[in-house]
């Protein structure tokens, strides 16, 4: 039996999952809920029903069995909230909250007696592109040996009208504009991802390049990261640098931003083990496999990791929400994975503005 699935907003991203749920052998598009005229509109491309609130959706004909939230960050919380009140379950876009606060306000909420049988992910949906996924794959394979160190970057150059209006929030740090919520905010949940929680940060910020006024947003940071599991790391974020070093360009996967022009050198992971060290998006693996020892006298043996498979990332995604609500699997990205991932980037901003580490708490209610 199909799982009745509703989408909670119209804009950009919304459609996008529309699709993936049309797709789906396993999900029926049920409702769209947008309060904007466009809203109509677009439900009616999409083939199926309009609602102006989660209100008049939970009342009808159509309720859901799930919904895919893909509103203004602010409005999250208290939509999620909403859905779960009302016996659905939700696949949330991040960011998970718009802040620390009301993202604690949710875990607690969902965590209630009442609630406790309803599913709820969070949509870095990253984790589920095949660079990543054959990443996660060498890392619990342990061919990597134990895992020493990481290296990241995101770096690339963001021209002036990506911060024009309607979108001049982005050059405004207290309206949720700079590289950190942004950008960084995907880097650190891989990092969760493969690595576990990031326990303390260290950060230097970048010298600015943008005109303040009126840009006072973070454009970059150079971190060290500590993890629970003793693993180290360092990171650079930039926006204002031409780079190819960032997912974006090394994977492909945003149709906006072209793949590197050579066709290489667009790395931005590396990750390094006692047994061998990964580059990531090259996927290349290297060690002294086959040699009588491990020695930097010694030359290198190197294989290539093959993908998985092509699938799309949201189509995975929505596919794996799927299996969650049916007992079949664990979430991958639960609401404490994207409330830890908004954690981290606070704490980045403390470190940058008292120039301290700062210490973060595994226990994400403490």
């Amino acid at each position: 039996m199909s799982l009745k699935v509703a989408i909670i907003g119209a804009g950009l991203i919304g459609p996008r999952h529309a699709q993936s749920v049309i797709s789906n052998p396993s999900t029926e598009l049920v409702g769209l809920v947008d309060p904007l005229p466009t809203g109509e509109a677009t439900a009616a491309d999409l083939k199926t029903n309009y609602y102006p609130t989660i209100a008049a959706l939970l009342a009808s004909p159509h309720k859901p069995d799930a919904a895919i939230v893909c509103t203004p960050n602010h409005t999250h919380v208290p939509i999620t909230k909403e859905l779960l009140a009302g016996g659905v379950h939700v696949l949330l876009e991040k960011p998970f909250s718009d802040t620390l606060k009301t993202g604690r306000s949710l875990l607690e909420f969902a965590h209630a007696p009442e609630n406790a049988h309803l599913k709820l992910l969070v949509g870095h949906h990253r984790r589920f592109n095949p660079y990543v996924r054959a990443t996660k794959s060498v890392l619990d394979s342990g061919s990597l040996g134990n895992v020493i160190a990481v290296n990241g970057l995101w770096t690339i150059y963001k021209p002036a009208s990506y911060f024009q209006s309607p979108t001049d929030w982005r050059a405004s740090r207290t309206r949720g504009g700079g590289v950190i919520p942004i950008n960084l905010v995907h880097d650190i949940d891989l990092m969760h991802h493969f690595f576990g929680p990031i326990v303390r940060v260290q950060a230097e910020k970048t010298l600015p390049q943008r005109p303040s006024p009126p840009h006072d947003a973070d454009e970059g940071v150079a971190l060290t990261l500590r993890f629970a599991s003793g693993v180290v790391g360092t990171f650079i974020v930039c926006d204002a640098t031409p780079s190819p070093h960032n997912f974006e360009t090394g994977t492909g996967e945003n149709p906006m931003i072209p793949s590197s022009p050579t066709g290489d050198g667009s790395d931005f992971y590396r990750i390094f083990g006692s047994e061998a060290s990964l580059s990531v998006p090259d996927l290349t693996r290297w060690s002294y496999d086959g040699k009588a020892e491990k020695s930097w006298t010694k030359t290198l043996s190197v294989e290539k990791i093959e993908l998985p498979d092509h699938s799309a990332p949201f189509d995975l995604q929505l596919a794996h929400f799927v299996d969650v609500i049916r007992g079949d699997a664990e979430p991958s990205c639960s609401g404490e994975e994207g409330l830890r991932a908004l954690l981290v980037c606070e704490a980045v901003q403390k470190a940058m503005s008292t120039g301290q580490p700062a210490e973060i708490p595994v226990d994400l209610l403490a």
